[in-house]
């Protein structure tokens, strides 16, 4: 990963620094010094030793003279925070980050984020999960009637893959991958994912038809939504917030458009935050949000910022989130096929 700017983070309380911190961290920045006020050495005012300044004093009266100091020696633009963080398990924590991410990125830009897809092997996953047989009868359906969003970022690609290299053939799912990369690598990305497994990856375009088996990668330049036949359709607009494509809104516009069609999401490896503000309204409406286990991420920061939510109810490697999947689709037919009493 390139562009990683370097961030001064200045707290007069040590939890808001660390929360700042993290914050900053999780975001893919660096963040090359953490102090209180009265601890801020002279040399980081130095040109070029930083690239923003993140400041949050809980009494700006108490530090007038550190302040009037800071404005006339910083050499980097200086970000001043509008409130206290909210604990990390606080439901308001996501919406308090995404406004400093917002921010973060209006200053110094985004992280560029850049994925290997060509180290990325043949085949990640060593076994297929057998097809159950509730799979074999089912007919074919025009309109999907199970749609699940994943959601991924830094390490996403290469689990994103292992999940779909486990799942056996006549899978009566649709996927809609929000992975954030650079647009230029969606067709290469199309080719690595479908590569030695059942699933059909394309580009989500204007007007394509979502079916079962197949995985559509939400674009890059625009946001996207679904007809009510699952036809996709572009917003003509950008997507909402710091990142593209924004996992938050595939969650909404899948959850809202698809109805009792949507099944659930899954949260890979990541930087950030993104899916922490939908994915808890989801899984109030009875889906299930799971998410790939920290141990098992490349990078753990998004599916971790979901678990601290409290709204995922299964967490796992790629493989076992696979075979979670099947199991759960598995019931679910059973449970159609069983008559009513």
């Amino acid at each position: 990963m390139t562009n990683a700017a370097r961030v001064g983070v200045i707290a007069d309380s040590t939890l808001q620094g660390h929360l700042l911190s993290s914050a900053v961290k999780g975001q893919g920045y660096q963040v090359v010094v953490n102090t209180e006020p009265d601890n801020l050495e002279a040399r980081w005012f130095d040109a070029d030793a930083l690239d923003l300044w993140v400041v949050d004093l809980s009494s700006e009266d108490r530090w007038q003279d550190f302040l009037d100091t800071l404005l006339e020696e910083a050499s980097a633009p200086i970000l001043f925070c509008d409130g206290q963080a909210p604990s990390r398990t606080d439901a308001q924590y996501p919406r308090w980050e995404r406004r400093l991410v917002t921010k973060l990125v209006d200053f110094i830009g985004k992280p560029q984020i850049q994925e290997r897809l060509d180290v990325i092997p043949e085949r990640v996953a060593k076994t297929r999960i057998p097809e159950p047989r509730e799979f074999q009868a089912i007919p074919p359906a025009k309109r999907p009637q199970r749609v699940w969003v994943l959601g991924a970022s830094l390490g996403g690609p290469a689990a994103v893959k292992e999940f779909l290299d486990c799942l056996p053939a006549k899978l009566p799912v649709a996927f809609v991958l929000a992975q954030h990369i650079d647009g230029s690598f969606l067709e290469p990305l199309c080719g690595v994912l479908s590569r030695d497994n059942h699933i059909t990856c394309k580009v989500a375009v204007d007007g394509e038809t979502l079916h079962h088996g197949e995985l559509a990668i939400a674009p890059v330049e625009y946001a996207i939504s679904f007809r009510h036949d699952g036809r996709i359709q572009s917003t003509g607009q950008p997507w909402e917030g710091p990142y593209a494509p924004s996992i938050d809104q595939v969650i909404q516009h899948v959850s809202e458009d698809f109805g009792q069609q949507a099944g659930g999401a899954i949260l890979f490896s990541g930087m950030g935050n993104d899916g922490a503000i939908a994915a808890p309204k989801l899984a109030a409406t009875g889906r299930p949000v799971w998410a790939q286990s920290s141990e098992t991420c490349a990078c753990s920061s998004q599916p971790d910022s979901v678990r601290e939510t409290g709204c995922v109810s299964f967490s796992g490697s790629p493989e076992q989130l696979a075979q979670q999947l099947v199991e759960q689709v598995r019931r679910e037919l059973k449970n159609a096929e069983s008559p009513t009493a």
